[in-house]
């Protein structure tokens, strides 16, 4: 079961974002059914750029839309998801599972009559239905779902949670530019920035490597360290809620059911106890190393590496043998 399959591409600067390759992976395999084909739809100033090259991932046709005004219309971002979903006659819409599709993702989902499956961490298609896999109970379980509805299936997909593979069926990648009249009442609400956590660093729901920093840090000064050994490691920073609260990081850098998902490959805790509402926003990274000094800490519950001690004697002494090893 499937078919058609539309892929709601993310990128900046004119580039795919690295998590856009796991969605046309999943998007290429979804629409191995006889006439199944992938389209792209990217949205912004950069799109046509940024569409460049996707014929060889499977794309059949890429709509881009410079949609203004400057900044991001999430009511003009659903109307026109939902206009190209009917256009390609699209069975699946995918989405990166990040701030905009929390936004988005269920308006679609209700505009087209669908269902909405939320931050996927696995997705499959069978003779009679798609099954889709996804965290619940803040992370402790994975439940599978079987999606057999006649309408679309709007599903967010986790990052770094889909392994990247080039189809080996390559599409047309034919560009189609799209032009958006904008509606009035689609320009009610209007974000005109969006923040990030640090300049130079991969966003958080994309990083490989996270070295998240806790109350334990103990003050916006000490935070430097947190950041210096994510330089260290070519990571991106990040903060429990604990820390944002206090005024240690901005909100920006937030991991946790109140903050952002993340799923890198290796995350280091630095003075994080390890409630279950950070632990719900970093449970399911590939490998989890904690560092605090409370042996009783809940974090060490978790983690696949632990490390009874003070952050402020472990970190830097991380940071200079890492230096001193390149």
């Amino acid at each position: 079961m499937t078919g058609n399959v539309l892929v709601i591409l993310p990128h900046v600067g004119g580039k795919p974002k690295r998590t856009a390759f796991e969605l046309l992976t999943v998007a290429s395999a979804l629409a191995q059914v006889p006439g199944g084909r992938v389209s792209a739809l990217l949205i912004g100033h950069s799109a046509a750029r940024a569409a460049g090259n996707l014929g060889a991932w499977g794309v059949e046709r890429a709509y881009a839309a410079a949609v203004g005004p400057d900044g991001y219309a999430p009511l003009s971002w659903v109307r026109l998801i939902a206009d190209t979903a009917r256009t390609e006659n699209a069975a699946v819409i995918l989405l990166s599972a990040d701030s905009i599709a929390r936004d988005i993702a269920g308006r679609v989902a209700a505009r087209l009559g669908g269902a909405l499956a939320s931050d996927c961490v696995g997705l499959r298609a069978n003779s009679s239905c798609l099954t889709v896999t996804r965290p619940v109970l803040s992370g402790r379980l994975l439940v599978s779902a079987d999606f057999k509805g006649p309408g679309p299936l709007v599903a967010t997909l986790r990052p770094n949670s889909f392994a990247v593979e080039a189809p080996a069926r390559p599409g047309a990648g034919a560009l189609v530019p799209l032009t958006v009249k904008e509606q009035e009442k689609d320009l009610r609400v209007i974000a005109t920035e969006l923040a990030n956590a640090a300049s130079g660093c991969p966003e958080l729901t994309e990083a490989t490597i996270i070295v998240s920093g806790g109350r334990g840090v103990g003050s916006a000064e000490s935070f430097r360290l947190i950041r210096q050994l994510a330089d260290a490691l070519g990571a991106s920073p990040g903060a429990s809620r604990a820390a944002v609260d206090a005024g240690y990081a901005p909100h920006s850098m937030q991991i946790g059911q109140s903050g952002k998902t993340v799923n890198p490959a290796l995350y280091i805790a630095c003075g994080i106890s390890g409630s279950m509402q950070h632990l719900a926003g970093m449970r399911t990274s590939k490998c989890i190393v904690a560092i605090n000094k409370d042996p009783q800490a809940q974090i060490f519950r978790f983690a696949d590496y632990g490390l009874v001690g003070d952050l402020f004697v472990v970190v830097p002494a991380l940071i200079a043998e890492l230096k001193r090893k390149t």
